[in-house]
């Protein structure tokens, strides 16, 4: 790794490098637009006085489910990697946000070789899931397929990404934070981080957005959508933490036998707020100890290898007060959930058996954010790729995880059947505006109802995992990115086959 920065550029430095066509430095934070978002405030850098940190074949930005699929797997083959990350770890929200477990995809046949190869690690390691799911809470018995299940604990999960990563040759470069781009003749030649040192720059020959807010690609001058054109409004965020010294079993049975409810015996034991208990959960507001918000979603799971403690999906901030794409709100949204989790934290030890010697062991460090901004690509997915069931010459992936929105009511007219799926197109991972970007995860191109879909971690994963081949294919074989056709990948190659 070849490294020419010496001297770090300060803030005012940078505002003489960066022409700003607009006032502003970042995107279009505050609004709640539905609309398509115009590409003109994209900040332009003189590239020239700006040293390179690293250069690379293909520049990873974001280390999470999805950028840390495709960082692997260019790696794997043949590509020189540099994965960046604001962080300190590799997961995202799979981590640092504390979301576990890893939903299903319901479908058979949906692992990629990647999952394939994290689920055998994780299962190497003591975290074998159960696929068959016995009834709970009044539902008919299921089988989990696709992705981790409740095996991805977070803290083993970052060393297995950790060990790949260097397994496999990908360079990782930590606490970085994109700040602009480099964009001519429709191609990134940098991208320009933020880094201990100062400001610098990545070269690479091919960029994988996997920021999860369309970062890099809103700086390129990617359009992008935000929210639903229903309410304007993002999905809520939520602030995931667990809470460890709990009795389980005394648990279990106060829901079982004192609210009368059906759950899986613990160490599978998930609880949660829903009609029949919900005057348990009224009681706290009544007496002071909650507040409505507080209760308006609430969900909590056992965790695999990590007996005591419990995983709690909650609390989910109010979308009317706080919003995914305002840098201030979501500065706001922290402090605001920090007091509902210890409101939670506090109505459980007092008022659930089980919870009496119970504390906060893990504060996520980033909020739970299901959607922000998506990029308009090649294809742009709809609801109706959903219900039709659409296949794809070019698909990477397949899922039959249903459109999951909790903040509107959809009229959803039919349920996809038993059995039933559709599948992700590549062009819904590559833009029109620039050759050589490829844009992974939440982020991917699709409406606000398609991406309360394919948001899920396996989906990301495997979204990433295609990208990371498609790019190191594309620079074998000297081809754009965005003109790349997937269906012309040698099969043996390709970590997903159309079976439409």
């Amino acid at each position: 790794m070849e490294k020419f920065f010496s001297i770090p550029i300060n803030r005012r430095d940078l505002m003489k490098l960066a022409g700003l066509t607009t006032a502003g430095l970042f995107l279009s934070g505050s609004s709640n637009s539905p609309k398509v978002e115009a590409a003109e405030k994209v900040v332009k850098f003189d590239a020239k006085n700006i040293p390179t940190l690293m250069s690379a074949d293909v520049c990873v930005c974001g280390g999470g489910s999805a950028g840390t699929a495709a960082a692997i797997c260019a790696a794997q083959h043949g590509a020189k990697v540099v994965l960046i990350e604001k962080s300190i770890s590799l997961g995202g929200l799979q981590t640092l946000g504390c979301v576990y477990p890893c939903m299903s995809t319901i479908i058979e046949d949906s692992d990629t070789p990647y999952i394939k190869e994290i689920n055998s690690r994780m299962e190497n390691l003591g975290y074998k899931p159960d696929i068959e799911v016995k009834p709970i809470l009044g539902l008919a018995p299921f089988k989990v397929y696709g992705g981790g299940a409740e095996r991805y604990v977070p803290e083993v999960l970052v060393e297995i990404y950790d060990e790949m990563c260097e397994e496999v040759g990908a360079d990782i470069l930590y606490n970085t934070t994109i700040i602009g781009a480099v964009t001519e003749n429709q191609k990134i030649s940098s991208c320009i981080v933020q880094t201990i040192e100062g400001i610098s720059k990545i070269d690479a020959k091919i960029f994988i957005d996997a920021s999860g807010d369309a970062v890099l690609s809103r700086f390129a001058g990617i359009p992008v959508e935000s929210g639903s054109k229903t309410t304007g409004r993002n999905q809520p965020m939520s602030f995931r933490f667990e809470m460890s010294g709990i009795d389980e079993m005394k648990v279990y049975e106060f829901f079982t036998k004192k609210l009368n409810e059906e759950h899986l015996m613990p160490p599978d034991f998930e609880l949660a707020k829903w009609s029949k208990n919900e005057d348990f959960f009224k009681k706290g507001v009544i007496n002071g100890e909650l507040t409505q918000d507080d209760i308006t979603y609430i969900q909590a799971f056992t965790i695999k290898g990590k007996p005591g403690t419990m995983s709690m999906n909650c609390p989910e901030l109010p979308p009317l007060k706080f919003s995914a794409t305002d840098s201030i709100s979501y500065s706001k949204a922290v402090s605001f959930g920090r007091r509902m989790i210890r409101r939670l934290a506090r109505f459980f030890q007092k008022n659930i058996p089980g919870f009496e010697k119970s504390h906060i062991s893990r504060e996520a460090a980033i909020l739970g954010v299901r959607e922000s901004w998506r990029v308009v690509g090649k294809y742009f997915m709809t609801e109706e790729d959903y219900w039709e069931a659409r296949k794809f010459p070019d698909a990477v992936c397949r899922t039959a995880y249903p459109i999951d929105i909790h903040d509107t009511t959809l009229n959803l007219s039919k349920q996809l059947k038993k059995g039933e799926f559709y599948e992700i197109p590549f062009r819904a991972l590559v833009t029109n505006e620039i050759e050589n970007l490829a844009v992974v995860g939440r982020c991917a191109s699709g409406n606000f109802s398609a991406q309360a879909s394919f948001r899920i971690q396996p989906t990301c994963m495997s979204m990433g995992e295609a990208a990371g081949i498609a790019a190191a294919y594309s620079l074998k074989n000297n081809i754009s990115l965005n003109n790349l056709e997937w269906d012309k990948i040698p099969e043996n190659i390709r970590s997903y086959v159309s079976k439409g």
